[in-house]
């Protein structure tokens, strides 16, 4: 299950939810690295639902699949980004994964300088994708705190988080939700079926010289994907 994860390399957040133009809403403006335009990365694997280039070339979208949020809740999540200067490389159907470049930063539509304006929504694209607020802003359906929504790794460089706290995604959460090499299945095939090995099937004979595959960091449930006659020992 994919983490959702915030979708600039670069954290320069200019105006923050609730402030400005973002009255009553759960929007923020990312600025990226400098006052050029970056590129902004697919948070998850989704699917554009909806484009609206009338305004500010905003575009809906949808994770394909249930993600978990921060706060702990599992649901899809919809975000809705605005201000690219053109989109005619996207269209309603198109499927991007996870880190993929999915946006631009801009500046079409009420924009001042060269940025993102993205806000969340918690579960699938609904109705129009947006509505009216009692400001005269419209909102994303569902909106949600963007801290709630989204995670950050040791590859997003923070150069003004706009005093937002956002969950870091543990060191360890890529590397053990990687899929298995064909080199390390085999490696683990052969060992454990003792194929290249001169072992016997007694549990005693295997523990004597145990092949180490994992370190349990902390108490959690973990989960192993083993192959038809493949054995698993626990230490």
């Amino acid at each position: 299950m994919e983490k959702p994860l915030y979708p600039s390399p670069y954290m320069r957040i200019t105006q923050g939810h609730d402030q400005g133009s973002h009255i009553g809403s759960f929007a923020i403006d990312e600025a990226g690295s400098d006052t050029g335009i970056d590129n902004l990365l697919a948070p998850f694997t989704g699917i554009i639902k909806k484009t609206y280039i009338s305004d500010a070339n905003e575009i809906w979208f949808e994770s394909v699949e249930k993600v978990e949020y921060p706060d702990g809740t599992i649901d899809y999540m919809t975000i809705l980004f605005a201000h690219d200067n053109d989109i005619s490389n996207l269209s309603v159907g198109k499927v991007i994964k996870q880190g993929e470049i999915l946006y631009q930063e801009g500046t079409k539509g009420n924009a001042t300088g060269n940025h993102c304006h993205f806000e969340c929504g918690q579960g699938k694209f609904t109705g129009s994708g947006w509505h009216q607020n009692s400001a005269g802003n419209w909102v994303i359906n569902n909106g949600k705190n963007v801290t709630e929504c989204l995670w950050i790794d040791d590859s997003i460089k923070i150069l003004d988080s706009h005093n937002y706290t956002f969950k870091k995604i543990p060191k360890d959460f890529a590397e053990n939700n990687a899929e298995p090499s064909e080199e390390n299945n085999n490696k683990n095939e052969t060992f454990q079926n003792g194929e290249k090995e001169n072992t016997t099937n007694s549990k005693e004979d295997k523990n004597e010289n145990p092949n180490l595959i994992f370190t349990c960091q902390k108490d959690d449930i973990y989960a192993i994907r083993l192959k038809k006659g493949q054995k698993l020992y626990l230490e």
